[in-house]
């Protein structure tokens, strides 16, 4: 029998009373920011490697194990199995080559009917071909719809295809823990992606590094550069993938599972409002501000899973400057400029006229403080908690030990045993 099975132990497990809410959520390894820190599982160690996991490494042979493409299809099943979501994806690839090739001996005046949902849409004809301008409109849903699918691929198979094995290497072979490494690992990859590209477009914008008076001068924005307009429904897509996963639960709930059930539809609600109301502008400084840190924060939980503890402390201050910056002074920033430049638009514009583009009448202005703010709430909420990883982690122990860590997923037993171990 272990020691944590003695009669002494026993009786102060009875004595001791339950955790508090923010010590369970601190210590949860299902919490998606918190869990990812807790001390892993030591090199070498062994762990059960089954799991009904629908990201498991098994996930390829799924497709004949539960009834093949078109009960996926009927059940969602392909936004977490990477062979249907392949199929699926290659349809529509296969159906517009098709045409590419044929169409000029059959229909040579006919556009591809499936360009809309590869390509954007909406070239202004009047824009220069050195320079050209996009528009928005209803095709830009089929752009969406199929790269939620080529999100739905792409997750899977970075997690499973090139992640696993790294995490294998690492000497982590628990299911859970390789899925939770793989999710880490295309958090990094798309994150540390998507705050390039952001980069790189805000770098040809007059907003270039938050100069946030020009959200608002020139509005409405609706002519895009192509790479923006991409780079939007892009972006649109991920959120939307991600929001399917949580809402069908096709993937085990996290413990945060509200929280982040709020995160992503106030991500949407920001994304959808500021596409359709042509504040293009200041949507894509929002995706800067989240990515970037991001890229950070899921770097260092890799760090920490695979054991370079000390490594991982480092990459943490670094992570928190980075998060402290983007994710909140950045964001005040982006609120400030709200309330006192709102103004700056034209007041010719300061209208409901969707015919022209202009949304933002008086009343829009609350409409934007309130999703922003409430975006900035969680993220203080989420701040506090990192700063208490942070500072345990520097004060104490990196190598603290946690009887839990062969568990990512303990009961409320293990969740007692560890308060009255730390005691």
């Amino acid at each position: 029998m272990s020691a944590h099975g003695s009669p002494g132990n026993e009786k102060l497990l009875k004595r001791r009373p339950r955790a508090s809410s923010l010590h369970r959520i601190e210590t949860d390894k299902g919490h998606h920011l918190t869990g990812p820190f807790m001390v892993q599982t030591p090199l070498g160690s062994t762990t059960p490697e089954s799991c009904d996991s629908p990201v498991s490494s098994g996930s390829f042979r799924m497709a004949k194990q539960k009834g093949g493409f078109v009960a996926d299809l009927l059940s969602a099943r392909w936004v977490v199995n990477p062979v249907s979501s392949f199929k699926l994806l290659m349809i529509p690839v296969l159906l517009y080559i098709n045409w590419e090739l044929l169409a000029p001996y059959i229909a040579p005046q006919l556009s591809n009917p499936f360009a809309p949902l590869l390509l954007i849409s909406y070239r202004i004809p009047d824009s220069s071909p050195d320079d050209p301008r996009y528009a928005k409109g209803y095709l830009d849903l089929a752009f969406l719809a199929f790269h939620i699918v080529f999100y739905s691929f792409v997750r899977q198979f970075v997690t499973i295809v090139i992640c696993h094995p790294i995490a294998r290497y690492f000497g982590i072979k628990k299911a859970a823990k390789l899925d939770r490494f793989g999710e880490q690992g295309y958090a990094l990859l798309y994150f540390a992606v998507m705050g390039a590209w952001g980069y790189r477009i805000m770098g040809q914008l007059p907003t270039w590094w938050y100069r946030t008076e020009y959200f608002w001068i020139d509005y409405p924005h609706w002519q895009m550069k192509p790479e923006l307009k991409r780079y939007f429904l892009m972006h649109a897509s991920y959120w939307c993938q991600q929001l399917i996963v949580l809402l069908l639960r096709l993937e085990k709930p996290r413990k945060d599972y509200n929280e982040l059930i709020i995160h992503h539809f106030v991500t949407l609600w920001l994304i959808g409002w500021g596409y359709l109301t042509n504040l293009t502008l200041i949507g894509h400084a929002i995706y800067m501000s989240m990515d970037i840190p991001d890229a950070f924060l899921a770097f260092s939980k890799l760090l920490n899973y695979m054991g370079w503890h000390r490594l991982k402390v480092g990459s943490l201050a670094v992570f928190l400057v980075a998060w402290t910056y983007f994710r909140h002074w950045l964001n005040l920033v982006i609120l400030w400029s709200i309330w006192f430049e709102f103004d700056l638009i034209d007041e010719s514009n300061r209208v409901w006229a969707p015919e022209t583009g202009a949304w933002l009448v008086w009343w829009m202005k609350y409409q934007l403080i309130f999703p922003i703010s409430l975006l900035q709430l969680l993220n203080l909420f989420w701040y506090y908690l990192i700063l208490r990883i942070v500072i345990r982690s520097y004060v104490r122990d990196v190598e603290v030990t946690d009887v839990r860590s062969d568990d990512e997923d303990g009961d409320d037993d293990d969740d007692d045993t560890e308060d009255a171990k730390e005691d």
